[in-house]
């Protein structure tokens, strides 16, 4: 049960390439006159990458702790918190300082930000993704159960789901608003992209139930190659199609057609789904040795990515500002490189001087 798939350190690769893409895609909008085609690329196409890592996630967390197996959940919540919750609060704080030191401004340390900072991701954007995993963590217990339960009727059961999925996230994306008279309660409902797990739920029991039966589930996606290569396809086609709708029928500036058209949309959740089947059909082939050994470093590497990447965005912006430069295609595709490279190369001498200290 607990072999090794490669399809999942190469998607954990991608989806970390397209979230450096969408990070990247926010500094496309300090331009005016950005590029709407290279934005499409890098905040549209790229839609399937932070969800994709809840499936990611999900599905090595049921392979290390298979369903049918007992749970130790004194040993799981030691491991997952010190894995998780120590660096996400640790890292917090040294995002939160490098904000104060850079800016002057420590009112960030005042009780109701501090709330909101740890309580929701906001030292820096890309943390709100650990703040919905432990909550996923948190409550393993219950995802096993309703694993257990799905894993009777699966194809009726994750077809329910995926349909109150897509229900649920378009009501909390476009009618839901925060008018509670409770401050804390507005609070939380205004934050809710930060933490509420409900947004990823389908995805997370979907990892569970695909690693559960993973041998079967594989074979059924091989019979139906044509379809899901199709269904990726199409759903990437759709999302493409609502973004250039939105511009040249409606109007919208590209930060409203991206905030529109963005993961938790209907088609953005049906593109999801569409991406984990098609990744994990499609890398379960082999693949060319220049493309294969990149995405192997880069999966094996992605959480000291996920990490620092936003650091060396902002330092390499502030150059770029510097020198009078702005986000033109050259110059993005540039920085996206630079970024890659450099968040790579960090974290991979991070971790040599961590193990050179654990061998002494």
């Amino acid at each position: 049960m607990n072999q090794r798939i490669e399809s999942i350190e190469y998607i954990r690769a991608l989806a970390m390439l397209g979230v450096i893409g969408i990070h990247t895609g926010s500094w496309m909008l300090t331009n005016p006159d950005a590029n709407i085609h290279l934005f499409a690329l890098m905040e549209i196409i790229s839609r399937f990458s932070v969800p994709i890592f809840f499936f990611v996630s999900s599905f090595s967390l049921f392979r290390q702790y298979p369903v049918n197996m007992p749970l130790d959940t004194g040993r799981y919540y030691k491991r997952r918190f010190s894995r998780v919750l120590l660096p996400y609060v640790g890292g917090s704080i040294l995002y939160m300082l490098h904000y104060a030191f850079l800016t002057g401004d420590w009112s960030i340390w005042f009780p109701i930000l501090i709330y909101e900072f740890f309580f929701f991701g906001m030292a820096s954007y890309q943390l709100y993704f650990l703040v919905i995993l432990l909550w996923f963590y948190l409550l393993m217990p219950l995802w096993r159960r309703w694993v257990r339960q799905i894993l009777r009727r699966p194809g009726l059961w994750l077809a329910l789901l995926f349909l109150a999925q897509i229900g649920f996230n378009y009501y909390s994306s476009y009618k839901l608003r925060p008018t509670f008279t409770n401050f804390y309660l507005n609070l939380a409902i205004q934050y809710r992209m930060s933490w509420w797990l409900l947004h990823y739920l389908f995805l997370f029991l979907l990892g569970g139930v695909f690693a559960a039966r993973y041998d079967e589930t594989m074979s059924l996606l091989r019979s139906w190659r044509s379809q899901v290569k199709a269904f990726f396809i199409l759903s990437m086609g759709a999302m493409l199609a609502h973004y250039y709708f939105l511009l040249f029928a409606r109007h919208y500036s590209l930060e409203h057609a991206v905030n529109t058209v963005h993961q938790l949309s209907p088609a953005g959740v049906i593109y999801t789904l569409a991406a984990c089947l098609y990744f994990m059909l499609r890398f379960e082939e082999p693949l060319p040795s220049m493309i294969q050994k990149p995405l192997k470093l880069i999966g094996r590497h992605s959480y000291g990515i996920f990490w620092i990447h936003t650091l060396f965005m902002h330092y390499f912006f502030q150059s770029l500002s510097a020198s009078g430069l702005s986000m033109t295609v050259p110059v993005t595709l540039l920085f996206y490189a630079a970024t890659v490279l450099s968040s790579l190369v960090f974290t991979i001498g991070i971790d040599s001087v961590r193990k050179a200290m654990h061998s002494k």
